[in-house]
């Protein structure tokens, strides 16, 4: 396989460390052979829409040919969107990650005329946070299985994103080693991963291969990565369809020939992957 698509990138006007501009994201995405691609910065909430109104603008001034504009979202709680929107949070670009009511109703702050308004043409939709559950195992998996069944189940999301991604800086707050799956994988049963391949068929949804975040990071262990791989083979298995993103943020330096041989290693194939419309 040759990978020669990135869904997943992230420029500068993103609300986290991003500081590619778009002429560098073309010119990247150009000369390592990815011919399809699209711009992916944050919204967390409606905080962060002047960031995707930059974003948007500058796209337009740098628009060529198999470049696509697209949005990333994060399963948010509808107590912290209320909150927000009383004016008590005004600093708040990554929400609330505190305070909150634990198995709180999720949402994302997204809707149907900020899609028209900004053109967004896809949405990539990720769980990137525990939701004030307790710092537990079974805590945090059924957590986030719920923010992905959330995700896979929502009409304004096309991507979930890196699925069972969980951020390196939480794990000092979290007594295992590998926090809290990457020791095995395993122990997230069973049948969570089929709920989840059988809400994203149902749905029409693809499930993103994320790059950066999931199959090259040196913090995580070769095990996982086996293990994660193997999971992908069964989403394959169930009839999911995939997209490719690097999540690139400060730099384009993503290893896509490695990645593409340990994707090989899934039984993903080009007729898997999914291309915006």
């Amino acid at each position: 396989m040759r990978i020669e698509q990135d869904w997943h990138i992230h420029s500068h006007n993103s609300c986290d460390e991003a500081s590619l501009k778009m002429y560098e994201i073309i010119e990247s995405c150009r000369s390592n052979g990815i011919s399809k691609f699209g711009v992916t910065d944050h919204l967390h909430t409606k905080i962060n829409l002047p960031d995707i109104i930059a974003s948007k603008k500058e796209y337009l001034e740098n628009k060529v040919e198999g470049f696509h504009f697209g949005i990333e979202v994060s399963c948010m709680s509808k107590w912290e969107i209320e909150q927000i929107k009383k004016g008590n949070y005004k600093n708040a670009i990554y929400g609330i990650r505190e305070g909150g009511p634990a198995w709180c109703e999720l949402t994302i702050d997204l809707t149907h005329q900020d899609i028209e308004e900004l053109g967004i043409e896809y949405i990539i939709g990720g769980t990137h946070w525990p939701m004030y559950v307790p710092w537990e195992r079974e805590s945090l998996i059924r957590d986030y299985h719920r923010q992905n069944m959330f995700l896979a189940t929502h009409p304004l999301i096309t991507i979930v994103a890196h699925p069972w991604w969980f951020h390196s800086g939480y794990w000092g707050q979290y007594i295992e080693r590998y926090e809290p799956w990457f020791e095995d994988f395993r122990v997230i049963p069973q049948s969570m991963h089929d709920e989840f391949a059988d809400a994203v068929v149902k749905n029409d949804k693809v499930v993103e291969i994320n790059l950066g975040a999931m199959l090259l990071p040196s913090s995580y262990p070769e095990k996982f990565k086996m293990q994660y791989i193997e999971y992908l083979a069964f989403l394959k298995s169930k009839g999911v369809k995939f997209s490719i993103g690097s999540d690139a943020h400060e730099s384009y330096n993503c290893n896509f020939e490695k990645a593409a041989t340990m994707i090989e290693k899934a039984g993903i194939i080009e007729k898997d992957l999914w291309v915006i419309g």
